[in-house]
């Protein structure tokens, strides 16, 4: 098998592992266990928590004195064993701690793919540029058919969702130690500093301007990447509470609708070549920003029947969004740090997006959703105005009576009934994408420079 069909399978199956119960775990948290939503935030913030540390820690490993294909196979059979055992938390402190778990496994090996996945195509006199997004598209689809199993399969609201996922770790782990070796590079002087020794100078790109900006832009945007994941999936569902909405097919297979998302991202990554050439790692990353704000503005108008094009448009732009940034801004690290800490840089550009960013992310949205943006209703007439149904309505009585409640004479409820409101959510999302985009715009500079695309090197 050739080296670009060797790294096809594994960005298959490093994303399948993934996309298996990303989407649907909180259909898991509230639709099978309900368990509180206050807590549910947590559950991305474990990426973002173990995105803080692990993916430079096992950057720094692999540069310095593991194999980078040896320490990814390790660190896939561990998230396997972890995944098997979250199917049988019963709690959800428990389910938190053991997903940080499985997350300080997993986060890491995104950085060490993309590392793998240079070094033998470099090693092989392959382009990076022009061979590296084909078989990064491949880790798309992985996502894509994970989501369509775990929906068609009837798991997306149970734990064989993890066991999917956890079987596909396996195989992926083992596979990788058949991968084509990438030493560490061991580039240590004799009188090495303990920073140069621990791999450490990676921190030393916050003292370049151009570098340290673009890690803040990093960090901004992170929190921004997961939103959609943590919240779309739930956003669709909860049109089920709408009666006029309730029988439609977005709300049967919300998981497929989301899924346009990731079919949108092999359609992107394909064309990120070209618009790297003709505009530029900056205007790449700036399209993106200028993506997100598309995507939240669409979600915020969309509804799955007169709006469902603007769902579905949303999720075409969703492609353009999450992959020109984090394909662009991996190029970017690429160029512009030297061979012995790209591994560690690689790292770093991981912690700032994946940990920082989304741990900030996580924990603002959530406080903001629940003190500003969530409803409380008190009877029936003020719930049907919002559900845009009559206060007689049998679906929305029953509704009302799943929440604990029961319904007076005069229409009131024992205890409120609260909704999110998604509209306001998703127009504030997209301003705060607006403003970062804007802002990046102005402040950061970089000159295009086509000899830096075609030269890519590790």
């Amino acid at each position: 098998m050739g080296i670009k069909n060797r790294l096809i399978v594994m960005s298959f199956l490093q994303f399948f592992v993934w996309g298996a119960w990303l989407i649907t775990i909180g259909n898991y948290w509230f639709g099978t266990k309900n368990w509180e939503g206050t807590q549910f935030g947590l559950v991305f913030g474990t990426m973002g928590i173990a995105s803080l540390f692990m993916p430079t820690l096992t950057g720094i490993i692999a540069d310095r004195w593991v194999n980078a294909e040896k320490l990814y196979g390790g660190l896939h059979i561990l998230y396997a064993v972890v995944l098997f055992a979250i199917a049988q938390v019963t709690t959800p402190d428990t389910f938190i701690a053991v997903m940080l778990l499985a997350m300080c496994c997993y986060m890491p090996t995104i950085a060490l793919s993309n590392s793998i996945s240079y070094t033998s195509l470099k090693l092989n006199n392959k382009n990076i540029v022009k061979d590296f997004p084909p078989i990064r598209v491949w880790g798309t689809i992985g996502f894509i058919v994970a989501m369509w199993i775990t929906n068609l399969s009837g798991s997306k609201a149970t734990e064989y969702q993890f066991y999917i996922a956890g079987i596909g770790a396996l195989i992926l782990g083992f596979y990788s130690f058949t991968l084509p070796k990438c030493e560490p590079q061991r580039l240590i002087k004799e009188n090495a500093t303990w920073i140069e020794t621990l791999g450490l100078e990676s921190f030393k790109l916050f003292g370049n301007y151009k570098m340290a900006l673009f890690f803040v832009f990093s960090m901004f945007l992170g929190g921004a990447l997961q939103l959609t994941n943590a919240y779309g999936d739930v956003f669709l569902d909860e049109f089920k509470h709408f009666p006029k909405y309730a029988d439609s097919f977005v709300i049967q297979y919300s998981t497929i609708i989301m899924s346009i998302s990731q079919v949108s991202e092999t359609l992107f990554i394909l064309a990120i070549p070209f618009f790297l050439r003709r505009f530029g790692i900056k205007q790449v990353m700036l399209i993106s920003m200028l993506a997100w704000v598309l995507r939240f503005g669409l979600f915020a108008f969309g509804d799955p029947v007169q709006g469902l094009w603007m769902i579905i448009l949303s999720c075409i732009v969703y492609g353009m969004a999450f992959d020109f940034f984090n394909i662009s801004g991996s190029l970017f690290v690429e160029s512009n740090t030297d061979s012995k800490i790209r591994s560690s840089a690689q790292g770093l550009f991981m912690m700032m997006t994946n940990g920082v960013g989304a741990v900030l992310g996580s924990l603002t949205s959530g406080w903001a959703i629940d003190r500003f943006f969530t409803k409380s209703f008190n009877s029936t007439i003020e719930l049907a105005g919002f559900l845009q149904t009559d206060p007689a309505n049998e679906k929305m009585a029953e509704f009302v009576k799943s929440q604990g409640n029961t319904i007076s004479a005069d229409g009131a409820f024992t205890n409120p009934v609260l909704m999110k409101d998604w509209h306001t959510i998703w127009l504030s999302f997209a301003i705060y994408a607006l403003v970062i985009a804007i802002a990046f715009a102005v402040l950061f500079k970089h000159k295009h420079d086509p000899k830096e695309i075609e030269n890519l090197s590790h």
